[in-house]
């Protein structure tokens, strides 16, 4: 499963456990391990998992995370992070998606996105988070699809709208290939349902706006609505924007992205927006299914949704 070349053994204590798991990554480049870090070296993994503890002291955070795959499997380890005033909204709990950073001798997190665990007292905020919580206004973003036109968020407030983030080159089958392949269906289904689709628009927004030019964007699009030159994008548009406004707009709905030479490191978002434009329903994975969203749609459609997140 080990995708690093370079050569270190990772040690990590678990505060909660009288265990020490060891993490050893093959030394193939020398025999003496180096400390050194060299960030060209850098390789960078999507970490999802639940906050153990919290340590301000050490500047570190204990998360019981998922398996990374090419990496290591499900365990509990503790973590340095390179934007440590996070510490200061983690609480052990929370659940917590970052970057992992690992180069020759050293890991550590960036870019995390934290979900506050519901708070036990009912008089409590429970707007602590880093990322947007249902029922929220979404930011009238800017955007230029596939077609080069300007588009803006606030012109599909009459209906609900289903948005994703995306890149064209992505290689990895269960994520940008298996977002686009979802709203494939869902695009399906509104076909057929004549009410609901026209009560629904769908977005893919891609985090490449280098590279995903409107030409590129409508290419990949037609093929994914199987219509090709006859596509039209009424109802499915796949849109990208200034760099700056696409950072933004990740950022709000708490997605983390990071180019790295000929790929983007990111995690997953896809998000419902209801009709007037608050946050309906947030999906943080791939583990939904296209079936889910359809019925989130007809409870919108019906005037019977409540907001909620996953």
């Amino acid at each position: 499963m080990n995708r690093l070349t370079k050569h270190t053994t990772f040690i990590s204590f678990h505060k909660t456990a009288p265990v020490i798991v060891a993490l050893t990554l093959l030394c193939v480049l020398s025999v003496a391990c180096q400390t050194t870090p060299r960030d060209e070296n850098a390789k960078r993994y999507e970490l999802k998992g639940k906050v153990v503890s919290v340590d301000k002291s050490r500047q570190e955070v204990e998360i019981d995370h998922e398996e990374i795959p090419g990496l290591m499997e499900a365990m509990s380890m503790s973590f340095s992070l390179k934007e440590p005033d996070a510490l200061e909204v983690m609480s052990a709990g929370d659940r917590i998606q970052a970057t992992l950073v690992v180069t020759d001798g050293r890991y550590w997190l960036e870019n995390p996105v934290v979900t506050k665990a519901p708070a036990k007292d009912a008089n409590s905020s429970a707007l602590n988070t880093l990322e947007p919580q249902t029922g929220t206004e979404v930011p009238d973003f800017s955007l230029i699809n596939q077609d080069g036109k300007s588009i803006r968020l606030q012109q599909y407030r009459d209906r609900a709208l289903v948005l994703t983030f995306i890149y064209t080159r992505c290689p990895l089958p269960d994520y940008c290939t298996l977002m686009s392949t979802n709203f494939a269906e869902i695009n399906r289904t509104l076909q057929k349902d004549m009410a609901l689709g026209a009560k629904t628009h769908l977005l893919s927004v891609s985090i490449d706006p280098e590279r995903d030019t409107p030409k590129v964007l409508k290419s990949y699009g037609a093929a994914h609505t199987e219509n090709y030159n006859a596509e039209r994008f009424e109802r499915w548009e796949f849109a990208t924007g200034k760099p700056a406004e696409i950072k933004r707009m990740a950022q709000f709905f708490g997605l983390s992205y990071n180019a790295e030479k000929d790929e983007i490191v990111h995690s997953l978002r896809t998000a419902i927006i209801a009709p007037g434009g608050r946050l309906h329903k947030i999906y943080r994975g791939n583990e939904w299914k296209p079936s889910e969203v359809v019925a989130e749609l007809r409870k919108l459609a019906d005037g019977n949704g409540d907001a909620q997140s996953q």
